[in-house]
């Protein structure tokens, strides 16, 4: 693995307000499938583990945003 891929994945990545906006993007989708699985889909454990999904959905998403937007500033060194 690339120490600058390490680097950026295990940097702390401000948001910036474009990328503020996408993130409530993201959320604000992922929470309607939410709604439509939980009035749709019967409690159960495939329900939950699909739940569980789907906010680790969110998570890479929010993810590739940080890591993969152009730079404003280099990252803080943590040395």
């Amino acid at each position: 693995m690339p120490i600058p891929d390490l680097d950026n994945w295990f940097s702390y990545h401000a948001p910036t307000p474009e990328q503020l906006n996408h993130y409530n993007a993201i959320r604000a989708k992922a929470r309607e499938l939410a709604d439509l699985f939980n009035e749709a889909v019967p409690d159960c454990a495939d329900k939950t583990a699909a739940m569980r999904e789907l906010r680790g959905t969110v998570m890479a998403m929010n993810l590739a945003v940080a890591c993969n937007s152009a730079p404003t500033s280099a990252p803080a060194s943590s040395a």
